[in-house]
C-alpha cells in the first residue's frame, strides 16, 4: 500500500517562496545597479611591411583609429622613435617663370597656416614634409600638386584642410599671411628644417592614422609627429625625382591668392558672382528699343575668361541675343545701329542664334589675346570715311562680321535691261586708288 506524502506545513511554503523569490530578485537588482561597461575600442594592428625598392609605395587616404584624444596620446607615446640615422634633406631650389613660383609659395603658405597655424616652427616642419613629397615619386611633381593631392573627393586628401571646408570657414589676417609667404619663400629657395629629415608624413598626437605603423617614427615638432618610409624609400636616394616648374592654378585659392586669380581660377569664382547678379536682377539691360541686343562697358576687373559667362547669363533663355562690350564706358554706344568706328573699338561680341545653331563669343584679341585663334575677332580693311547716307537696315550686323559663319542672304543686283549690247567707254585716268586703314571687327582678330 503506497505511502500517503506529509503534507508540506505552512512555515515552510514561506520559506520556499522566500528563498525563490531572492533568487529572481537579487540578480536583477544587481543587473539594474550596475555600472555601465564602457567598451574600450582597440587599436587594429597593422602589420609594418618594408616596400620593395622596385615597388612604388603606396600613398593611403587619410583615415583615422577610433580613439578619443587621450587615448590616442597614450599610445602615440608607446611607439618608439626609429634609431636609424635621420639625415638632414637637400636643399631646394624651385624653378619656373615668376607666375610658377608665386602660385607655389602661396599653395605652400597655405600649407603652413592651416596646417601649423601662425607658429614659424610647425612652418617649416610642414614645408620641409611637402618639399620632401614633391621630390619623391610616389607624389605629384608640384608643390600645389602635392598640397591639394586628393582635393577633389571629401575623403581622398592628403592635407585635411583642402578638403574639409576649413579654406572658406577661417580666415588668417594679413600679417599672418605675410609671415607664412615669407617662411615658405625660404623653404623654396634653399633653406632647410632638418629635425624631420626626409620625412614624408605626420599627424598631431591626438590622432592615430591607420598608416602610422607602416612607417618609421624619426620626430617631435610641438604637437606633430613626423614618419618616413621604411626600407629604400626613406632613404636620400629616393628622393631625387626631377620636379617639375609649372605650378598648376588651384581654383579653391582664388579667394586667397592673387596668384591663383587667373585663368579657370579667375573664371570659376567670376561665374559664381555672375550668377549671384542674374538672381538679384543686377545684369545689364538690353539696348533702347532692341530688346535682344545689349550694349555694355565690361567691369575692367571682369577677367577676359569670364566673358563668355556674362554674356550668357544676360541672354538668359533668349533663342536670339546679341551681346556687345567694350572696355572703355567712352567707347560704349548708347544706341542701335552701331556706326564702323564703334565696331571697331568693340572688346567683345556674342551672338546666339538657336534657329541656326549658333552660339559664339569672339573676343579683340589685340586687346585680350585669347590662346584659341578662332576667338579671337578678324582685322578688316576699312577705306577712309565718305559720307554716305545708308538705310538702318545697311548700317552694321553683327551676324555680317568676318568669322561669325552666320550665312547672311546677299541681294543680288539688278540685270542689265539692255544685256548683250557693247556700251563706248571713255578713256578716262585712273582714279587714286584710296588708302586701306586696318581697324578691327568684332569678329575675330
Amino acid at each position: 500500500m503506497p505511502k500517503t506524502p506529509l503534507p508540506i506545513s505552512p512555515r515552510l511554503r514561506a520559506i520556499l517562496g522566500l528563498v525563490a523569490l531572492i533568487a529572481i530578485a537579487l540578480p536583477a537588482l544587481i543587473v539594474a545597479t550596475a555600472a555601465p561597461i564602457t567598451p574600450r575600442p582597440r587599436i587594429a594592428a597593422v602589420p609594418q611591411r618594408v616596400v620593395p625598392q622596385a615597388e612604388l609605395p603606396p600613398v593611403e587616404p587619410l583615415a583615422y583609429q577610433d580613439l578619443d584624444p587621450d587615448e590616442a596620446r597614450a599610445f602615440n607615446k608607446t611607439v618608439p622613435f626609429s634609431t636609424d640615422p635621420n639625415p638632414p634633406a637637400r636643399p631646394f631650389f624651385l624653378t619656373g617663370t615668376v607666375e610658377d613660383k608665386a602660385r607655389a609659395t602661396d599653395c605652400m603658405a597655405v600649407a603652413m597656416l592651416y596646417e601649423a597655424g601662425d607658429d614659424t616652427l610647425g612652418q617649416r616642419s610642414v614645408g620641409q614634409v611637402v618639399i620632401n613629397r614633391v621630390r619623391h615619386p610616389a607624389f605629384p611633381k608640384t608643390i600645389c600638386g602635392v598640397v591639394f593631392q586628393g582635393s577633389e573627393r571629401s575623403t581622398g586628401c592628403q592635407f585635411t584642410f583642402t578638403c574639409d571646408g576649413v579654406l572658406m570657414r577661417h580666415a588668417w589676417s594679413d600679417e599672418a599671411w605675410r609671415r607664412a609667404r615669407e617662411t615658405a619663400a625660404l623653404a623654396l629657395t634653399g633653406r632647410v628644417f632638418k629635425a624631420v629629415g626626409y620625412s614624408t608624413h605626420y599627424h598631431t598626437d591626438w590622432v592615430v592614422p591607420y598608416w602610422q605603423s607602416s612607417l618609421d617614427k624619426v620626430a617631435r615638432v610641438r604637437t606633430h609627429l613626423f614618419f618616413r618610409w621604411t626600407g629604400w624609400w626613406g632613404t636620400p636616394p629616393a628622393f631625387r625625382r626631377a620636379v617639375s616648374p609649372s605650378e598648376p592654378v588651384i581654383p579653391a585659392l582664388a579667394a586667397l591668392s592673387d596668384a591663383h586669380k587667373t585663368g579657370a581660377a579667375l573664371a570659376e569664382a567670376e561665374a559664381a558672382k555672375i550668377e549671384a547678379a542674374a538672381a538679384e536682377g543686377t545684369l545689364p539691360a538690353p539696348a533702347p528699343g532692341d530688346a535682344d541686343s545689349f550694349l555694355v562697358t565690361i567691369d575692367p576687373k571682369l577677367a577676359p575668361e569670364s566673358y563668355a559667362t556674362l554674356a550668357a547669363a544676360t541672354c538668359a533663355d533668349r533663342p536670339y541675343c546679341k551681346f556687345m562690350g567694350w572696355s572703355s564706358k567712352a567707347r560704349t554706344p548708347t544706341a542701335l545701329p552701331l556706326q564702323p568706328a564703334q565696331v571697331a573699338a568693340m572688346s567683345f561680341s556674342y551672338l546666339r542664334d538657336h534657329a541656326r545653331g549658333y552660339d559664339k563669343p569672339l573676343w579683340n584679341c589685340a586687346e585680350f589675346p585669347r590662346p584659341d585663334k578662332t576667338q579671337c575677332m578678324k582685322l578688316q580693311m576699312l577705306p577712309p570715311a565718305v559720307p554716305v547716307t545708308r538705310p538702318a537696315a545697311e548700317v552694321f550686323k553683327l551676324e555680317t562680321l568676318p568669322g561669325s559663319k552666320v550665312s547672311v542672304p546677299v541681294a543680288k543686283p539688278a540685270p542689265d535691261a539692255l544685256t548683250g549690247v557693247r556700251r563706248r567707254v571713255e578713256m578716262t585716268g585712273v582714279p587714286p586708288k584710296p588708302v586701306a586703314t586696318p581697324t578691327a571687327t568684332a569678329e575675330g582678330r
